[in-house]
C-alpha cells in the first residue's frame, strides 16, 4: 500500500503508530497540538498570509500529496540528501529495520520546491506536518532554494541529530544490505529508493549517489536470491 492524502486527513498515520506501540514497539510520537505548535512555531518566520515554498528531496518528490500552484527543480547547499534515519515501521521492523531519506549537514541538494498558495497553508502544510514531524526525526528548517536564476525562501525537513534512530555513520554494506531487505507497512525499502531515483530522473536531477547505492541494492537482491536468501522486495507501491 502506499501513504494517500486521505491517510493524512483522517490521521491514520498516528492510528497506525498507536497501534505499534500496542505491539511492543516503541515509537515516540507528538500530538496534533504540538504538531500544530510546531508548525505555528515555523510560520512565524514569515509575513503573514504569504504563499510558502516546500523542498522536496524524496517521497515528496514522486508522492506530494498537497495541493500547490507550482513546482520547479533547485538546489540547497549546506545540507545533502543521504539514507540516516532507521525506520521500523514503514519500510521495515524491529528486526529488520530499513533506513529513511534525510537532509544531513554538508554538501548541496538538487531537489524540488512547491510553492502553496496562502489560503491553502493552513490545511497544506498541516498534512506535511502529519506526514514528515509526526515521528520525530526530522527538524523543519528555512533553506534557501537556487533555481538558477532565482533565490527562494522554503521549508525542508533535515534529519534530527539528537534522534535515537538517528543513523550517525554506518558502513555503506549495512546501508546496501538493509535498503535490500527491509520491509513494512508501506512497502519495501528498494521500492522507496528505486522511486526517488525515478522521481529525480523524471525531473532531470541525476543524483550520482543514489544511482550507484540502486546498482548495489539490486544486485545485492540478485545475490540473494540466487543464494535462495530472502529480499522482501516489492515494487507494488
Amino acid at each position: 500500500m502506499s501513504l494517500s492524502r486521505s491517510d493524512l486527513e483522517a490521521k491514520n498515520e498516528q492510528t497506525r503508530l498507536l497501534e505499534a506501540s500496542h505491539f511492543g514497539i516503541k515509537l515516540t510520537t507528538l500530538s496534533e497540538d504540538e504538531l500544530e505548535r510546531s508548525l505555528h512555531e515555523t510560520l512565524q518566520q514569515q509575513p503573514p498570509n504569504s504563499d510558502i515554498w516546500i523542498f522536496a528531496y524524496g517521497s515528496l518528490i514522486w508522492n506530494p500529496l498537497i495541493t500547490y500552484v507550482e513546482r520547479r527543480a533547485g538546489i540547497i547547499y549546506g545540507w545533502h540528501r543521504r539514507f540516516c534515519t532507521w525506520m521500523i515501521l514503514a519500510r521495515g521492523t524491529p528486526e529488520n529495520p530499513g533506513l529513511l531519506l534525510g537532509l544531513d549537514r554538508g554538501g548541496s541538494c538538487r531537489g524540488i520546491i512547491y510553492r502553496i498558495a496562502a489560503a491553502d497553508v493552513p490545511s497544506e502544510l498541516l498534512l506535511i506536518w502529519r506526514r514528515e514531524m509526526l515521528a520525530g526525526v526530522y527538524v523543519a528548517r528555512w533553506v534557501k532554494v537556487f533555481d538558477g536564476t532565482q533565490e527562494f525562501k522554503a521549508i525542508a525537513f533535515v534529519a534530527s541529530r539528537q534522534h535515537p534512530r538517528y543513523a550517525h555513520q554506518i558502513q555503506l554494506t549495512t546501508t546496501v544490505n538493509s535498503i535490500a531487505t527491509a520491509s513494512g507497512k508501506l512497502g519495501s525499502c528498494a521500492d522507496y529508493l528505486i522511486k526517488t531515483v525515478d522521481g529525480l530522473i523524471a525531473e532531470g536531477i541525476k543524483d550520482r549517489k543514489l544511482l550507484l547505492l540502486r546498482k548495489q541494492v539490486l544486485a545485492k537482491q540478485q545475490a540473494l536470491l540466487v543464494s535462495g536468501g530472502s529480499t522482501q522486495a516489492n515494487t507494488s507501491e
